[in-house]
């Protein structure tokens, strides 16, 4: 019973798409009309059967004349012969001589109807797989599998939605749009995709197709915190900022923990000058935040911003050390930090501050301006 392990580079393979692999001869070689019983990552707790097959046909070749073939190398799914030959002495404890032989084995996929070991359902497997892609980041090789899955039924609105979120995440935001599109269809009333769909259009630059989507979301479940959050983001995009502010105070009064919402409101107090509630708005967000987390950073950048409005630029400066002891890399951070010692008068410490901006960014017109203008009070 022969039995084949193929890697995380063989995507190809669980959806359909590859149909060889490159192997060093075993002591009783392959021969064709052989059975296979292929498996994904068979040494790791991954391990997962994936299909049987027939071996159809068998190439020998020497691995002196294997090693620089690049050709030969992306058909088992590396980027060229270098990546397989690293991979290929991880695998063969002894070092391999250019005599030595390998088999080119081209198999035939078997109907599971025609197994003979344990069967299982490939939907369920490729769908797993998939899952696993996207939740890892790697969705260029997701969205490859969630296409295989879809082939064993079209209709299916997990896979259409979990396809249209990994399109999403590719910025293939048309082609996302359609896979909600179909997936509502079967499922009308479902107001998680609808409002991936209106996630979608926002960030194609289509924020009224955006509001028009999460409009049927709402209907729906007019309590769901999620389509509330992102209904006030999309308003506050379309500057509709004391909508998205009512928006975001129902939304707390349903769940009132979630320290993005009270930035967001932080943010529009802000913009519409009322700066002594937008701080009480960021501390309420820096309470929930946790500790030395990017968003705390960011929420203290804020309340920092807040403080400048009101003058209040000692605790300002407190603000931006804190953040910039986060990311001490964020010229955003270091900028804001610099102005207030500007105001505050310390032009030489703010002279060094815009110096460490242009040592990360060379380009930075803001910090350059600033630096020449605190030159001049030396």
């Amino acid at each position: 019973m022969p039995i084949l392990s193929f890697g995380s580079q063989n995507i190809n393979i669980i959806i359909g798409k590859k149909n060889m692999t490159i192997r060093k001869i075993w002591k009783h070689p392959l021969k064709v009309g052989d059975r296979l019983y292929c498996y994904w990552n068979l040494v790791s707790k991954e391990k997962k059967k994936i299909f049987e097959a027939k071996v159809t046909d068998i190439q020998l070749i020497k691995y002196g004349q294997l090693k620089n073939n690049d050709e030969l190398a992306r058909a088992e799914g590396y980027k060229d012969a270098k990546e397989m030959l690293h991979d290929f002495k991880k695998m063969y404890v002894q070092k391999l001589k250019d005599d030595d032989i390998f088999q080119i084995i081209y198999f035939e996929k078997l109907d599971v109807d025609d197994w003979k070991g344990e069967k299982i359902d490939e939907k369920a497997m490729i769908t797993q797989r998939a899952d696993i892609l996207f939740d890892s980041g790697k969705y260029d090789k997701s969205v490859k599998c969630y296409n295989a899955a879809l082939r064993f039924d079209s209709d299916d609105v997990y896979l259409l939605n979990k396809k249209g979120d990994n399109l999403s995440r590719l910025g293939r935001f048309k082609e996302a749009i359609n896979c909600y599109d179909k997936a509502l269809k079967v499922e009308s009333d479902n107001e998680f995709i609808w409002n991936n769909e209106a996630i979608a259009y926002l960030n194609s630059g289509n924020p009224e197709e955006a509001l028009k989507a999460n409009d049927h979301a709402i209907k729906i479940n007019p309590r769901n915190t999620v389509v509330l959050y992102w209904r006030g983001f999309i308003l506050e995009v379309l500057n509709r900022l004391e909508e998205a502010l009512q928006v975001y105070n129902i939304l707390l009064n349903i769940d009132d923990s979630n320290p993005e919402v009270w930035n967001a409101i932080g943010d529009i107090l802000t913009d519409i000058e009322k700066p002594e509630e937008a701080l009480k708005a960021y501390d309420k967000g820096l309470e929930l935040c946790l500790e030395d987390s990017p968003m705390n950073a960011s929420a203290l950048n804020r309340r920092g911003n807040a403080l400048v409005e009101l003058g209040r630029f000692s605790e300002a400066l407190d603000c931006f050390d804190k953040a910039i002891n986060i990311d001490k890399d964020n010229t955003n951070f270091l900028l804001n930090k610099g102005v207030v010692l500007m105001e505050m008068g310390e032009f030489a410490k703010a002279e060094n501050i815009f110096t460490t901006i242009l040592a990360i960014d060379p380009n930075n017109e803001d910090a350059q301006f600033l630096k020449t203008e605190c030159l001049e009070y030396f």
